[in-house]
């Protein structure tokens, strides 16, 4: 009895024994196969899926810019035999390595014609404004094409001395030269001819220093002349919008009362010229007057002159004291671009800027790069009582704030070659030809900037794996790469137009997404966090299946030798 009853409990010991593995095994089996990548798989970092070859490929940077370029000749400049043999077109390729990773072609394809009736008559008008002007009625050059009229060396449309006019719009008057008579082979006659297009086209479209300067955050400053980087530096980068804001600066009201109608002065001076610049970037405009604003730096009086002066070691200081008070900048992302009029007030009037060589500046105004211009209005208040009432000659002004502007957003107004004329652009203050030369470049620059945005960006999440990469930034980023190849294939095929738009989608899609405030949601959480977060919740579940899978291999690794016992 006593043996079946110790029997009994060994079985029940037995068994239970056995329970506890099995359950221990199922518990580690269960915490393994389920446990584990439930675990991992609700707390992996979500990343939606990015175009890195594509990325990797705009990297490597290899841009194409086709420009079309149409010669007329009019009658005279072309014998019959020449015109038979005249060729339809003409292609020239330059190809320039920028560096490692950029590499940049023109490709120029040139169509020859001869002159119609209706453009003959154009061209005998009696200047080369008025034979611009007709030449325009006839038809309307695409964007970014060049057409350039060869008229007879004996013709009176150009000025005496004047090889090459450039009119307002798209079109050139080239005068047939000496090697062009009749007497000279065709191959001549053209390969003369080539030598002036390329002038023609450094000056109306782009010429290698414009497109390499506007690659300024991919080439090293020191690749470029010193020309070249002070002109990039002075004016404002790229971008989608600009703020323009007009600012009187009036430092004793009891002096002076200050009347200036600005809103008619921006519809017809600065409004044109920002309405013809709309497919460059947006602008907005708004004005303010500050009074006791003064400058940041007292004048000097000069007794030669007779008069207060600033000179332009000076004029540094200026711009800090003021700008403070401007607060212009607070509410937008954009540059700011800023033109002060500041009205002197009685003690120290009048007030004259100098130059380095103590000369006094003849718009009595300055510039300061990516920044704006101040303007120095005196004001003869001498015999009268005060306060006087002032009406600021806004034609004036605005002759001095204007082409700050265009200096500021880009448009470049250098000395022409020898013997070239270039006309007036007209009442909108930009001539077609240097819209398209700013087109160019800024289409350019955002493809390049851009291109090192998303760059950067797929560089970022690529060694930083804990940050967070949300659908909507996965489709600003893919579509970003999507306006660059369409903006870099449209560059491609020379249409202006549309390479700018798409070069500006891309800026602001690659921007939104670089900034997103959702990258930033777990780059701060290092590895040490996870671990004092994790261990103690873990730690004291899995130190019991380990403690017993540990016995559970210990028993079996005992059995063998408790059996061989037996057996002995």
């Amino acid at each position: 009895m006593k043996l079946k009853i110790v029997f009994k409990l060994r079985y029940l010991w037995m068994f239970f024994r056995h329970r506890g593995r099995l359950a221990a095994l199922a518990i580690a089996a269960v915490v393994i196969a389920v446990g584990v990548p439930l675990w991992w798989k609700t707390t992996e970092t979500y990343r939606a899926w990015l175009p890195v070859a594509q990325i990797n490929e705009l990297a490597q940077l290899q841009l194409q810019l086709s420009v079309e370029v149409e010669v007329v000749f009019s009658k005279g400049t072309l014998t019959a035999e020449h015109q038979k043999k005249i060729p339809p077109s003409n292609t020239r390729q330059e190809e320039h390595v920028v560096d490692e990773t950029t590499r940049l072609r023109y490709r120029y394809e040139t169509r020859y014609r001869t002159a119609t009736i209706m453009e003959e008559d154009a061209l005998n008008q009696s200047t080369a404004a008025e034979a611009d002007i007709s030449l325009h009625m006839l038809s309307e050059s695409p964007s970014g094409s060049v057409v350039i009229y060869v008229v007879p060396e004996s013709s009176t449309v150009l000025p005496e001395g004047v090889s090459v006019y450039v009119g307002q719009r798209r079109t050139a008057l080239l005068r047939a030269g000496g090697q062009m008579r009749v007497a000279v082979a065709l191959k001549e006659v053209l390969a003369s001819l080539e030598t002036w297009i390329k002038q023609v086209l450094q000056v109306m479209s782009f010429s290698h220093g414009d497109i390499t300067a506007a690659l300024s955050d991919r080439v090293r400053p020191g690749d470029r002349s010193r020309e070249g980087l002070a002109d990039s530096m002075r004016a404002f980068k790229s971008s989608p919008g600009y703020e323009i804001t007009f600012s009187l600066l009036n430092p004793d009201p009891t002096s002076h009362l200050l009347h200036w109608d600005v809103e008619a002065a921006i519809s017809s001076y600065i409004q044109p010229l920002l309405s013809k610049m709309a497919p460059v970037a947006n602008f907005s405009i708004d004005s303010q007057i500050l009074y006791y604003a003064v400058l940041g730096v007292n004048p000097r009086y000069d007794p030669t002159l007779n008069a207060y002066t600033l000179n332009a070691d000076s004029l540094s200081h200026v711009i800090n004291p003021v700008e403070a008070r401007l607060g212009s900048s607070a509410a937008s992302s954009n540059p700011v671009l800023n033109f002060l009029l500041y009205v002197p007030d009685s003690r120290h009037s009048p007030l004259h800027i100098t130059d380095h060589r103590r000369h006094t500046v003849p718009s009595n105004a300055f510039s300061s790069p990516r920044w704006g211009g101040i303007m120095v209005y005196n004001v003869n208040a001498s015999g009268t009582e005060l306060p006087v009432d002032v009406h600021i000659d806004m034609r004036r002004v605005m002759g001095v704030f204007l082409p700050q502007l265009r200096l500021m957003l880009g448009v470049q107004s250098a000395a022409p070659p020898p013997g070239f004329l270039i006309g007036p652009c007209g009442n909108a203050g930009l001539a077609d030809w240097e819209l398209d030369r700013l087109m160019w470049t800024r289409s350019v620059e955002n493809v390049a900037t851009a291109t090192t945005t998303i760059t950067s960006l797929a560089q970022l999440l690529d060694q930083i794996g804990n940050i967070v990469i949300n659908d909507n930034i996965a489709e600003q980023v893919s579509s970003a790469v999507a306006s660059l190849q369409l903006a870099v294939g449209q560059l491609e095929v020379g249409n202006l137009g549309l390479a700018m738009q798409y070069s500006k989608e891309a800026i602001l899609q690659s921007e939104r997404a670089f900034f997103d405030p959702s990258l930033l949601h777990l780059l701060y959480f290092p590895d040490d966090q996870k671990f004092a977060i994790y261990i103690p919740l873990f730690l004291p579940m899995c130190v019991p299946i380990l403690l017993s899978l540990l016995k559970m291999a210990s028993e079996v690794r005992q059995r063998p030798g408790q059996g061989q016992a037996k057996k002995d």
